[in-house]
């Protein structure tokens, strides 16, 4: 298998992919290898018709393999007379077992520039694979999903289904009147094509989908111990990434057998429930539970260790204790450069940095790295602002309303004297990568949009509440002719004066400023 490695690289809008112009089906030339990956345990009937519809595809054959990963079926499963010609059964790494272990197991073990992912009990059209393949030739961070329906298991043989693919559409092969359309197909259609959708990846639920193997590959696989809801956390992660999902509705299949939650919809659900709340900040309705600390926090909160121990400290405790409870803080600072061994307790040049250290190396919700990570993925929301203005108790909150509602992929807050703080959409920065941007801003500017505010709107002034006992008594004062109307604004708290330094050189500047060896 040869491919053509150089793919343009377009800018599109959210997920709105109409800049795109795919090739017409069967008016274009293949260039890009598909390594067709099949997890299957048992099933072997389901199987044989499976692989008969992939014989009979209009991609060309020196450009597909076909890798059926066997996850312990018993009996072992076989390879049928009727299959593409590059198609081999491999075993599952035995390490692990689930769908998850398969797919990972066939990825590792394939060669193809484009990796689809196939159900073992899914039968496609004859364009199936060109129609997903062909988007990759225009763009190398597309997602593409094939369309299904659900059917009874026909009394059809391989021969005969290889037969029909071959020279029919599949409404011709199989009886679709009692079809049952996906659960998504509504979800694609209100969207126009999911280039409106807002969280595209909830659609793109795993038996039919492919993507270039550098993409699999950056967001580490499909993750095994998730045993249910594996597709739609994979699909997450590939969000944060950067990526488009793109449905393509010529790319029909047909998914022998009715899907789970027709068959125990309360229990299906609850099964998947627990993996997405844990690994999925966005699925808010399912984090409900008060006080808990979840596996993806919701927001990455940055902040430079550039001020004295008892700010950075009253920084750290605002972001944690604020309304967005899902968070996790991140402290940069050399951290890794202080020197170890015998040193001065009390004197020590560097008393303030390993006071922090000791104060949060052991507090799960806070991170030391020496710099800031390329991207906080799959966290879906970095934020960084200057320890002198700590978060208010809804500052994060309202930050994430107002990047909800315009969708930005930034929120750049001015604070005047003391700076800026920024709010990042994970996904937004992961495109300006994939871009291969210079600047980060310019490309979210293009892809997402960059929103400005002001302080008071993500910062808002409260007011105190009187004192017990003298609301009662100021209201039966009568008011003088100077005092101000009752509703008038209340006045701006004067700012905290700074405080004074101690010693002619802070203990940060002393430390950048000490010379190192290497």
């Amino acid at each position: 298998m040869t491919d053509d490695a150089v793919i343009h690289q377009p800018p599109i809008r959210h997920n709105d992919y109409s800049p795109l112009d795919p090739p017409a089906l069967g008016e274009w030339s293949p260039r890009l290898s598909v390594s067709v990956i099949i997890p299957a345990y048992g099933g072997q009937r389901r199987l044989d018709l499976a692989l008969a519809a992939l014989a009979a595809q209009t991609y060309p054959d020196h450009l597909m393999e076909v890798i059926v990963v066997d996850d312990g079926s018993t009996p072992p499963l076989r390879l049928p007379e009727i299959a593409p010609s590059g198609t081999r059964i491999e075993v599952a790494d035995p390490s692990g077992w689930g769908t998850a272990n398969a797919v990972n197991t066939g990825a590792a073990l394939s060669e193809g520039r484009i990796i689809q992912r196939l159900d073992s009990d899914m039968v496609v059209c004859r364009e199936h694979i060109e129609a997903l393949a062909r988007w990759h030739h225009l763009a190398d961070y597309l997602v593409t999903i094939g369309a299904k329906k659900f059917i009874e298991e026909p009394d059809l043989s391989a021969a005969r289904v290889y037969d029909g693919v071959r020279t029919s559409p599949l409404e011709s092969v199989f009886d679709l009147s009692g079809a049952l359309p996906s659960s998504t197909e509504r979800t694609i259609q209100r969207t126009n094509g999911l280039r409106a959708s807002r969280n595209p990846y909830h659609v793109c639920t795993g038996p039919t989908v492919s993507m270039l193997r550098e993409t699999f590959q950056a967001v580490g696989g499909v993750d095994p111990s998730v045993l249910r809801g594996e597709d739609t956390e994979f699909a997450y992660r590939l969000a944060q990434r950067g990526v488009v999902f793109i449905p393509d509705p010529t790319a029909q299949a047909v998914h022998l057998g009715l899907p789970a939650q027709r068959l125990d919809k309360e229990r299906t659900v609850r099964s998947v429930a627990p993996y997405l709340a844990q690994r999925v900040p966005l699925r808010r309705d399912l984090r409900k539970d008060r006080g808990r600390r979840w596996l993806v926090p919701y927001v990455e909160v940055v902040l430079h260790v550039d001020a004295p121990s008892d700010q950075v400290r009253r920084a750290v405790s605002a972001a944690l204790e604020g309304t967005v409870g899902d968070v996790l803080v991140t402290l940069v600072a050399p951290w890794s450069q202080l020197p170890e061994g015998r040193h001065p307790v009390l004197d020590d040049p560097f008393f303030e940095l390993r006071t922090l250290r000791e104060y949060f190396s052991h507090d799960e919700r806070v991170r030391l790295a020496d710099k800031v990570s390329d991207t906080p993925a799959p966290i879906p929301f970095r934020y960084t602002g200057p320890v002198s203005v700590p978060l208010g108790d809804d500052s994060l909150e309202r930050m994430i309303g107002a990047m909800q509602k315009d969708r930005p992929g930034m929120l750049v807050v001015d604070l005047s004297d003391a700076g800026r703080a920024t709010l990042e959409r994970t996904e937004a920065l992961g495109r300006a990568k994939l871009l291969g941007a210079d600047d980060v801003v310019i490309s979210i500017k293009a892809t997402h949009g960059v929103r400005h505010g002001d302080r008071s709107e993500f910062w808002p002034v409260r007011t105190a509440p009187p004192a017990p006992g003298k609301e009662l008594a100021s209201s039966a004062r009568k008011p003088s002719p100077d005092a101000p109307a009752q509703n008038a604004p209340a006045t701006k708290r004067p700012a905290a004066p700074k405080p004074t330094q101690t010693r002619p050189e802070s203990w940060f500047g002393r430390f950048l400023a000490r010379p190192r060896s290497g």
